[in-house]
């Protein structure tokens, strides 16, 4: 799929349903949910970098 700016993932169309692998793919549900929830806070580019980092990580 190619690296995606952090920005853009919340505009992406969610996959159908979640995979739930090891690290989550950036078009799952859950991932997107998230990012749309912390774009709207108005975070910069870099913050949402590492949030995306955060959020695709599976915490164990």
């Amino acid at each position: 799929m190619g690296k995606k700016k952090a920005s853009k993932v919340c505009g992406l169309k969610p996959k159908k349903k979640c995979c739930r692998s090891s690290t989550r793919c950036v078009r799952c549900p859950v991932v997107i949910h998230k990012m749309q929830k912390l774009s709207g806070q108005g975070l910069s580019e870099k913050e949402l970098g590492k949030a995306l980092k955060k959020v695709r990580a599976r915490a164990a």
